[in-house]
């Protein structure tokens, strides 16, 4: 083994991925990581002909072995590929995700020399036609979607959150894992936010390079935003609190909306509602005038995404916590081991 090259375990949650499995595997393949790296898929019942994609991988592929995820969550499929890994940095993968070749190599590199409980990178989505350009477009843009530094930093910094991230597998089992929501999405937030009152540091370096591929269409783009509303509302149900403030921009767009809607009902004219939705879609042509024959489509799907997260935030919490205060526990008070302060993670190797 290359010296500060320790054992890595690429974790991979996996359910009908079949258009993109096969270049996010070609890339975490291509790895140029010294030391040695497995990589474990949890197979979430595919019925899209992942599964047999995926026997084909295995042939190619001595160190990937998939593992059955019955419950078929991601969250789930992590916690299980955590129990499985032999090495002793686990790193984060997604299906629609490409990642550059030293990708491993960058994160392990960063968590050493950090000493970071997490460390990751931006999230960058990569547009392929003009729709899916739009939305990379919009993802990017802190109108559209919030000022989250993993989405937007261009040097090394302490974040709230990266995009997927690596870690030492004790310390992720000793977190407790990820927690499943009712929504699916709202994990990675929970799992940061938790770190975060632990006093751990998550360190973001832009230098960790992956490629994500956004949603393809209106519809599961909607959706997509959608459920990350309702995702943020069952976190504050959980938590007591939302992780940020960013979330209540598009709550108060939502809630200005439907204000506007009712008094033009109530006030038998459009006005109100007209001159909100001029005022808001102008700002957003003006913020997109850049992107020129693009700028309306980005304008445009940046406002689907605005709305649909409010009216998931909306949704969510008017309908109270449900299932999810099942969920609620004492907050972790450290994630820093005995004899040790937060600080002196700078001083800790993988």
């Amino acid at each position: 083994m290359a010296i500060d090259a320790p054992a890595v375990t690429v974790l991979l949650p996996l359910l009908n991925e079949v258009e993109s499995i096969d270049l996010c595997l070609e890339s975490l393949a291509a790895q140029d990581y010294p030391g040695p790296i497995e990589i474990l898929i949890a197979e979430g019942g595919s019925t899209d002909g992942t599964r047999e994609r995926l026997s084909e991988w295995e042939a190619r592929l001595p160190r990937l072995r998939v593992i059955e995820n019955p419950r078929r969550l991601q969250s789930h499929g992590l916690n299980l590929l955590a129990e499985h890994a032999a090495g002793e940095v686990v790193v984060r993968a997604d299906g629609h995700t490409t990642y550059a070749p030293d990708y491993v190599s960058r994160s392990v590199e960063t968590l050493r020399r950090t000493g970071a409980m997490v460390v990751g990178g931006l999230m960058k989505p990569v547009g392929t036609n003009p729709f899916t350009k739009a939305v990379a477009a919009a993802m990017t843009s802190p109108w559209a979607i919030g000022t989250a530094k993993f989405r937007h930093a261009d040097a090394e910094m302490e974040a709230d959150a990266v995009y997927l991230g690596a870690m030492r597998r004790s310390d992720f089992l000793r977190v407790g894992g990820i927690r499943t929501f009712p929504t699916g999405v709202a994990e990675d937030a929970d799992f940061f936010f938790r770190l975060s009152r632990a006093g751990a540091r998550v360190v973001l370096d832009p230098l960790i390079v992956s490629s994500y591929q956004p949603r393809t269409d209106l519809p599961g783009l909607f959706r997509q935003f959608r459920r990350y509303g309702q995702g943020k509302a069952e976190m504050f149900w959980v938590n007591g609190e939302l992780p940020s403030r960013r979330p209540l921009a598009p709550l108060a767009l939502v809630i200005a909306l439907a204000a506007g809607l009712a008094l033009s009902m109530i006030g038998g004219t459009v006005v109100p509602l007209a001159v909100l939705v001029g005022v808001w879609l102008v700002g957003s042509l003006l913020v997109f005038r850049s992107h020129g024959r693009l700028a309306l489509a980005v304008a445009a799907v940046a406002a689907v995404m605005q709305v649909a997260y409010g009216i998931g935030l909306v949704w969510g919490l008017v309908r109270g916590p449900g299932t999810v205060r099942d969920l609620r526990s004492p907050p972790v008070r450290s994630v820093v081991p005995p004899g040790r302060s937060t600080a002196d993670q700078r001083d800790r190797h993988p």
